[in-house]
């Protein structure tokens, strides 16, 4: 079961009133709720001592048409109080998790790439000050393919970004146009040429498929020109329509009608063939690499890994400390959000050290559900080493061997089942929404009963 609590930052709250209040919510977990914690663990493992780090850039230059992510346009951005205040978040939540290695860090967005340089490398330096980051730990930024963005492209290399996120979204001009976004195809070319020079080996490309009008044709010549320019590592998102977006309003207004799910599924499909003929493994749903170029920041969200969250609106999933002065651990994971208007964040920022807006602790079956959720999607699937950290030692077979779904998953060629992991088969991936309910339902059902 959730337990939730809030911190809702009142001003009148002063920092030590602050550390009471979550000294006093800590102990209200029962003894038993902490004795369930600490089996998450059962001993120190590297899922303690090391995490990712996500910091959240919230401005962009325009909404585009589709997009309900927390963003915010602003002509006049403060950047040097933004830089102050992401470095004391990052530095406040690295005190509080305790964590000795940072494996890897992600500027998301919001349109990183219009934040200045110098700001990525202080969080950048600042996290080398309080704990391990490798030379070559993978640092990756988003950007839109604009040319006053790539402009400041080596800028970023130098500040300490060595992998790049283009959001491409397509190589077709009226589409560009459909989704409301800012850059021609023209300037997607040029900014991925740049990208290649820069951060060889390194940049990812985004492209969204099943746009109206779009035919099985068109996205296969789209892709065919995507693949001669492309670097090593592609991520496909099918066209999603979210409430409260303009592109939600245009379709409620009849504007558009969208593809049918059997044209969504031929478009995907098609694509894996392409691209695993031009080399391309799928390691997750959404995300192919050749070579050596899987993503390791998401690739840690996927196994469960302890990530901290930075700015405003940014998700964190991580262990802090009970006491920050003594070292001692409350072995209860905590998922984390932050204040997601960014002038109420810096102020929360300058005032408390961070903006967190609210804390929800997480039992051992709701970290298990999450891994489930995201384990599923990957090509590695779930692997037992790893399910018995966060179970506390219990393994994949105890939890889904006798469970009579699953053994109907595997059997009909959804599921490979072994003692080492649970995996989703090619086959099964096409379908993976409409069984991953099923085996949530058998997970919960075990540790409900043990």
């Amino acid at each position: 079961m959730k337990r939730f609590y809030q911190i809702l930052l009142p001003q009148q709250r002063t920092s030590s009133k602050l550390h009471e209040f979550q000294k006093e919510n800590f102990k209200r977990y029962t003894s038993n709720s902490l004795k369930e914690a600490k089996c998450l663990n059962g001993h120190p493992n590297p899922l303690e001592e090391e995490a990712t780090l996500y910091i959240h850039w919230p401005y962009c230059q325009k909404r585009c048409h589709y997009c309900n992510f927390n963003k915010y346009i602003s002509q006049n951005v403060d950047h040097g109080r933004m830089r102050k205040c992401l470095v004391r978040e990052t530095e406040t939540l690295l005190n509080l998790s305790g964590v000795k290695k940072i494996k890897s860090i992600f500027f998301g967005g919001g349109t990183p790439s219009l934040a200045e340089p110098k700001t990525f490398a202080a969080v950048i330096d600042c996290v080398r000050a309080k704990v391990a980051l490798e030379d070559e730990a993978e640092v990756t930024m988003e950007a839109n393919p604009t040319s006053t963005e790539a402009a400041l492209l080596a800028e970023f290399k130098v500040a300490g970004v060595n992998r790049l996120s283009l959001g491409v979204q397509t190589f077709n001009e009226d589409l560009l146009k459909f989704l409301g976004r800012n850059h021609s195809v023209a300037d997607s070319l040029r900014s991925l040429e740049a990208a290649k020079n820069i951060f060889r080996g390194r940049v990812s490309i985004d492209l969204i498929f099943g746009n109206p009008t779009q035919t099985l044709d068109m996205w296969s010549t789209e892709l065919e020109g995507a693949l001669q320019v492309c670097d090593d590592h592609v991520s496909l998102y099918q066209l999603t329509l979210e409430r409260g977006t303009a592109l939600f309003k245009m379709y409620e207004n009849g504007d558009f009608t969208q593809p049918s799910s059997d044209l969504m599924a031929d478009m995907y499909q098609s694509a894996v063939e392409r691209l695993s003929e031009a080399g391309f493994q799928r390691y997750e749903v959404s995300n192919f690499a050749r070579g050596n170029s899987k993503s390791v920041h998401n690739q840690s969200y996927w196994s469960g890994a302890q990530y901290l969250g930075v700015g405003p609106g940014a998700h964190g999933r991580f262990m802090p400390l009970h006491n920050i002065y003594s070292g001692t651990r409350s072995f209860v994971r905590e998922a984390r959000i932050q204040t997601l208007e960014p002038d109420g964040w810096m102020c929360e920022v300058e005032k408390y050290g961070h903006g967190t807006r609210k804390i929800t602790r997480l039992s051992k079956v709701d970290v298990l559900n999450e891994l489930v959720l995201t384990g599923l999607r990957t090509s590695e699937g779930l692997e037992n080493s790893n399910f018995e950290q966060l179970s506390g030692g219990v393994s994949l077979h105890e939890v889904f061997g006798d469970s009579m779904v699953v053994q109907d998953l595997d059997r009909t060629g959804f599921l490979e089942v072994t003692p080492e992991y649970l995996r989703v088969t090619d086959r099964g991936l096409i379908v993976l929404d409409s069984f991953v309910p099923d085996i949530i339902n058998a997970l919960n059902k075990y540790f409900a009963g043990s």
